[in-house]
């Protein structure tokens, strides 16, 4: 314990001896890796960033918003290849990235956590001003990019639907009149192999092309214990181009396209119950007792997935034309996107027969959107005005895969197979009878396999409107209003279940009048056509099999925001806003019929954004409190006869929060950067009554959370920076250190029955997390030469991130998922 306690101590100090991550002095929307940190940096332009947060190029200080910047060259820091790799550093904001094709984000206490094409996120994530799907482009590999703008609170009237929590906003670099080429590579730990190049050639005086390519190589950080193979790989291709065209001195046109293909192993499952490694055929203790259950980061790992996978294609192009006016501006923005995801993981967390469970989704897609926007300016209004239109199309195949050794072990678990038969079993009985009399038919061993299939028809309109009032030289009052008109058709689709070889079998026991016996065989407690029903019947998705279900809805939202801000002086800004968010409405893929209302969230907030330049010093504060109601929740439930795997069903819940966030940024000499960006929350359910199973006679049984904490930590803050020498060898030496912390998750009720906080006393989920990254680089003086050598998560702080829950309930076998190790790398780049 006193060692811990003496690395946390070192490196908290080695953090406060750095500098700042999320809004950087001085940051250029063209810088895409370290350059050296030259003297002539001025240490009093903080904050003198250009944003377009609100539709209009803005410096952030000048924005009444509550927002975190990360720069490029913070990316390139701590080496993160996606979004989800900030963690820790940008408080109050959480990405799960193990499922990289369907991540889950999270923003001040808020998240959707479906996983299907019928729900879309709360946070919504842009790419050049172009909204992403979740099963698309919402976690795509960083390419090419020039910062990330973290809006917090709902962004309704600004981005439209799908931000009822906040908006992530990515934006790329784009071509210039300058020649020039980057190439990197980094090696490290667990077969890193990662390499990025540009290429930026301006043809002529009108027209510039800009071409990016990365890889992103590693060999996994987790090993099966039986087979070897590797989990926890990486294996990722993305390339950006794009031409600008100066058509005339007024009007420009950029044509880009994107494309990522992601190729890895199934997500790691870590099972928590110790099991035979010889006897495959044991079957788990059932229940589940948690005092015996393994610590997960120091676990055996197996998966026996059949075709586990993460796989993503996808190819975004997009036509943006912009004119200049007199008195303002046009632009179109058009975008068509396809792409297609395989996920396949194991359930059951084992490699053992009698508990074998694979679960997936697979699903294909395409995109059209299409934005016209009018804005201009004078000296009593800024304003912005537009419409436009979103059209998703999308297919989804959700899948469960058994055997009828795991059919066994359901009817054993849940007690109703020994109404039939005398051990309990279904196939293995009628397999030792099989046995008995020497006869060729055997029932144990075969795959079973049952899918939902959905296809979903999504258009969304809007026109909205948003302008600045310039009341005095300090006072602006700030007034907004989008309208949205959404429209969804969605159906399910469930055929009978595909057992080929079982059916062939039971054809096989019908023709030779063994099924007959079964009445004699069970002591009369099953007739031939009651078996064969057993046999045959889908158990996973067991309704409304054969039969489409369709649901065709219309929802329409007005989402406004009054925001008043007053300059008290040329460096210090004071806000009140007030503004609302808005979620379309959707379906849960794996629940026929089922739909939920849109979500809605009043914030008001109160801010202030301040610079001290004689003191260096930039102090950026707010406090806010929002009512969600609508929300939806994906629980778990188990099924109502207690034989089928459990399914996913969503309810509507409430919240209400308050919180406070504070960004403090410290430049004391021009090679050194302080810094601290912290946020608390106090989240917890208004109202909120969550499925939890059935009871004995099969009626749904519910958890009442309401006044319970919401599953979100009440603190969680960095400290980053760096600094830097110079005339090291012909250049500058570079130290950057970034600490991040998120504190304990606060549990109630439901949270613990989903497996978001932990019973078992073998290891602590929801524990505070901590995350220490440190770089060393080195510049050469003309910025054409650079090494650099880098460490995430120095101190190899391992966490129980979630528990899967969804055989633990049937087949006794939880599993859990773990943050990744330590690791290191060398990196080298060179420029022209």
């Amino acid at each position: 314990m006193l060692i811990r306690t003496h690395r946390l101590a070192a490196g908290i100090a080695c953090a406060l001896l750095a500098g700042t991550f999320g809004v950087s002095a001085n940051a250029s929307a063209q810088d895409t890796s370290p350059p050296p940190a030259a003297a002539t940096t001025n240490a009093t332009e903080l904050g003198k960033i250009t944003v377009t947060a609100q539709s209009r190029t803005q410096e952030v200080q000048d924005v009444p918003i509550a927002m975190d910047i990360v720069t490029a060259k913070q990316l390139d820091i701590i080496a993160a290849t996606d979004l989800s790799q900030t963690n820790l550093f940008v408080p109050g904001v959480v990405i799960d990235g193990s499922d990289p094709t369907q991540p889950t984000y999270r923003m001040r206490g808020i998240e959707t956590n479906d996983f299907g094409i019928g729900t879309d996120s709360a946070v919504g994530v842009y790419v050049n001003g172009v909204y992403q799907t979740r099963s698309g482009g919402a976690l795509m590999a960083l390419n090419d990019v020039a910062r990330v703008e973290v809006l917090k609170g709902p962004q309704g009237t600004l981005f439209g639907r799908n931000t009822a929590a906040g908006a992530i906003s990515i934006v790329t670099n784009e071509p210039t009149d300058k020649l020039e080429g980057k190439a990197r590579v980094r090696y490290g730990e667990y077969g890193r192999r990662y390499g990025d190049a540009l290429l930026n050639v301006p043809v002529n005086q009108d027209l510039a092309v800009r071409m990016s390519f990365l890889d992103n190589q590693s060999n996994g950080y987790l090993r099966d214990a039986v087979t070897g193979q590797h989990y926890g790989k990486d294996d990722e291709w993305g390339t950006r181009m794009v031409a600008r065209w100066q058509v005339t001195p007024d009007s420009t046109v950029h044509l880009s396209w994107d494309h990522d293909r992601l190729k890895q192993p199934s997500r790691m499952d870590v099972g928590l119950i110790p099991l035979s490694s010889t006897d495959l055929y044991q079957r788990a203790p059932f229940p589940a007792d948690p005092s015996t259950w393994y610590d997960p980061r120091h676990a055996p790992f197996f998966n026996d997935s059949n075709g586990g996978r993460e796989r993503r294609q996808y190819n975004g192009w997009t036509l943006a034309f912009d004119h200049g006016f007199d008195w303002g501006g046009f632009s179109s923005t058009t975008n068509y996107a396809a792409y297609n995801i395989s996920h396949v993981e194991d359930g059951d967390g084992t490699n053992h027969v009698t508990t074998h469970l694979d679960t997936g989704v697979i699903s294909e897609g395409r995109t059209l959107y299409q934005e016209f926007k009018l804005n201009g300016s004078n000296e009593r209004v800024d304003w912005v005005a537009g419409a436009s239109y979103y059209m998703e199309r999308a297919k989804q195949t959700s899948l469960a895969t058994v055997n009828t050794d795991t059919y066994d072990t359901l009817a054993i678990n849940s007690g109703l197979g020994a109404n039939f038969t005398p051990d309990g079993t279904l196939f293995h009985y009628f397999d030792s009878l099989l046995q008995a009399f020497n006869l060729p038919y055997r029932l144990l061993g075969d795959p079973w396999t049952e899918t939902i299939s959905n296809n979903g028809h999504f258009n969304s309109y809007a026109v909205y409107g948003d302008a600045i009032w310039h009341v005095t030289d300090k006072l602006n009052i700030t007034t907004g209003l989008r309208y949205t008109h959404d429209r969804k058709y969605f159906d399910w689709y469930t055929p009978v279940r595909y057992a080929p070889q079982l059916d062939a079998t039971v054809d096989q026991l019908d023709a030779a009048g063994i099924l007959a016996l079964a009445p004699l065989l069970t002591g009369g407690a099953l007739s031939a056509d009651a078996l064969r029903a057993i046999l045959t019947q889908n158990q996973i998705f067991p309704n409304a099999v054969g039969q489409l279900v369709s649901k065709d809805n219309r929802w329409n939202d007005l989402s406004p925001r009054l925001v008043a801000d007053y300059k008290f002086t040329p460096d210090t800004m004071a806000y009140l806003s007030l503004a609302r968010g808005y979620k379309a409405g959707g379906y849960n893929g794996t629940e026929p019929g089922s739909q939920f209302q849109p979500e809605k969230v009043w914030n008001a907030e109160l801010g202030i954004k301040s610079t001290f330049p004689d003191q260096h010093l930039l102090l950026n504060a707010s406090i806010y409190h929002y009512r969600y109601t609508d929300k939806q929740t994906l629980v778990v439930v188990p099924s109502t006869d207690g034989l089928g795997v459990p399914t996913y069903q969503v309810s509507n819940t409430s919240q209400d929060a308050t919180g406070v966030d504070l960004q403090v940024q410290w430049v004391p000499l021009d090679d050194l950067r302080l810094g601290f960006n912290g946020s608390y929350i106090d989240s917890k359910y208004s109202t909120a009554r969550v499925p939890a199973g059935v009871d004995a006679n099969g009626d749904a049984l519910y958890l009442d959370v309401s006044g319970q904490p919401v599953d979100e930590p009440k603190f969680s803050y960095s400290f980053s920076g760096d600094y830097t020498w110079h005339g090291v060898a012909r250049g500058d030496l570079s130290f950057h250190a970034n600490y991040g912390y998120r504190g304990r998750m606060r549990c109630n009720d439901a949270s613990v029955y989903q497996g978001k906080c932990a019973l078992p006393t073998n290891f602590d989920l929801g524990e505070p997390q901590q995350r220490t990254d440190l770089r060393l680089d080195w510049n050469a003086a003309n910025g054409r030469w650079g090494l650099g050598a880098y460490v995430q998560n120095l101190f190899d702080k391992q966490y129980v991130s979630g528990l899967g829950t969804i055989s633990q309930s049937v087949l006794g076998t939880p599993y859990a998922y773990v943050t990744p190790p330590r690791m290191w790398g060398v990196e080298a780049r060179v420029k022209f």
